[in-house]
């Protein structure tokens, strides 16, 4: 870049203004999901990354003595610095991992937010397009080629506390879930046992009929199926 034309004002609102519908468009179809990470924290980060190469630009365009240096020194740390927030929409899930797309899309929005800083509209826009198409169009094409399931929290309420599970368990597996964790309370003074799992359920599994085969053992008190993610 020239430094002989420093950016105006008015440029800089203009690529912070796209840096935000750079970002308000991953960000919408993260929350749309449901994701830990949403809207407002992809606006932010983006706009952030687009705020710190503009002024990375500035800087060196501003003060003589800084006329050779190097305008991508800030804007570098960007890159390792949004290595923080990626972690914190990862979460360990049983024996799965989930927020890894979540992740990488807030890698992905700030390197887009540099490179609307650096007026870069033309690649930031193709860049923002494959985006778009990898996280909604791709999305629907894997899980048609690859289904994945539910995570959900089956309790299950014993009146007797030395139940057996095993023909729960039977009933579980034959519906196709998979049993990531298992967690099994034992009621004090006679109490029953609840058994709590963290199982894995196809689209194609009908929780409710699970739901019904298991009370009907006899021995079952309670059956409950909760949202965990």
């Amino acid at each position: 870049m020239d430094l002989n034309y420093p950016l105006s004002q008015f440029d800089m609102i203009i690529r912070l203004f796209v840096s935000f519908l750079a970002g308000a468009i991953i960000g919408f179809e993260r929350s749309s999901r449901r994701q830990i990470a949403g809207l407002r924290t992809h606006i932010l980060i983006c706009t952030g990354a687009t705020l710190l190469m503009l002024l990375s630009i500035h800087l060196p365009q501003t003060y003589n003595p800084l006329r050779n240096s190097d305008p991508g020194r800030i804007a570098a740390q960007v890159v390792s610095g949004i290595g923080f927030l990626g972690a914190g929409a990862i979460i360990r899930l049983g024996n799965n991992v989930r927020g890894l797309t979540t992740a990488a899309s807030l890698w992905f929005v700030a390197a887009v937010g540099l490179a609307v800083g650096a007026g870069m509209f033309i690649v930031a826009g193709i860049a923002e397009a494959i985006a778009i198409i990898t996280l909604y169009f791709l999305s629907k094409v894997e899980k048609r080629i690859f289904p994945t399931g539910r995570f959900k929290m089956l309790e299950i309420s014993y009146k007797d506390p030395n139940s057996n599970s095993n023909e729960a368990m039977e009933i579980i597996k034959e519906s196709g879930m998979q049993i990531q964790t298992v967690d099994v309370n034992h009621g004090s003074k006679g109490k029953g046992t609840k058994l709590r799992l963290l199982v894995r359920i196809p689209d194609t599994t009908d929780i409710s009929f699970v739901a019904r085969s298991i009370k009907a053992l006899g021995n079952v008190g309670k059956v409950e199926i909760k949202e965990k993610y």
